[in-house]
């Protein structure tokens, strides 16, 4: 909830409009409101921001991956820091694997990322081979 109430003080409502519901509800279902409340409003962009998810647990990854099955988003970004370097790769390969395994047994098509962001970029120094590493392994590229 903190992260809400600072982004809500850091903008009005007429340039950002945040759908939180609390805590302890089904990722899936309440992005899925979310966009239907989108969609009411005419609104062109909905981004969805889930908690973060360890790479090794399985019950979490299979509710990240019902969230993509259920929403069919148009774009699904994988986001992590940048300066844990190669951990990023052991994440990033867990975490789209993740997503094929369980989409393709729920929906029936294999869901994959589509870009890479990584924060604290600014800070890393030797660990840069990480970023090229992600980009290879994924062929897809680091948006941001």
């Amino acid at each position: 909830r903190t992260h809400v109430v600072r982004l809500a003080n850091m903008y009005s409502e007429e340039q950002v409009q945040l759908y939180e519901r609390g805590y302890g509800k089904d990722p899936a279902g309440l992005a899925f409101e979310a966009i239907k409340y989108a969609k009411e409003r005419r609104y062109d962009v909905v981004l969805v921001d889930t908690a973060g998810r360890m790479q090794d647990n399985e019950p979490l990854m299979r509710a990240l991956s019902k969230l993509v099955a259920l929403n069919n988003p148009d774009l699904t970004l994988f986001v992590g820091e940048a300066l844990v370097g190669n951990e990023a790769v052991d994440q990033l390969v867990k975490f789209n694997q993740s997503l094929i395994d369980n989409s393709s047994a729920s929906a029936g098509t294999k869901s994959v990322i589509d870009g890479i962001l990584l924060t604290k970029f600014d800070c890393i120094d030797d660990k840069v081979g990480a970023a090229i590493s992600m980009t290879y392994i994924t062929g897809q590229p680091i948006v941001f």
